[in-house]
């Protein structure tokens, strides 16, 4: 299935621009969008920041873990 899309001529310039020369649009958009899994996000945060108290930052996340529970 197909699917038309409208964009702004700005938009549609920066995707031209990081485009694969072999990609098309929509093997753009899959690797665009494959780019927003959050472990991909997380894993490519991992180590470029420092936190002043990571043992609080630590226990606050465990104890959102165990409220979503």
């Amino acid at each position: 299935m197909t699917k038309t899309i409208t964009i702004r001529t700005e938009v549609y310039e920066k995707l031209i621009r990081i485009r694969r020369e072999d990609e098309s649009f929509s093997e753009l958009f899959e690797r665009l969008a494959g780019m927003l899994a959050p472990t991909d996000a997380l894993l490519k945060l991992r180590g470029s920041m420092e936190f002043a108290d990571k043992d609080r930052m630590l226990a606050e996340i465990l104890s959102k873990r165990s409220e979503a529970r």
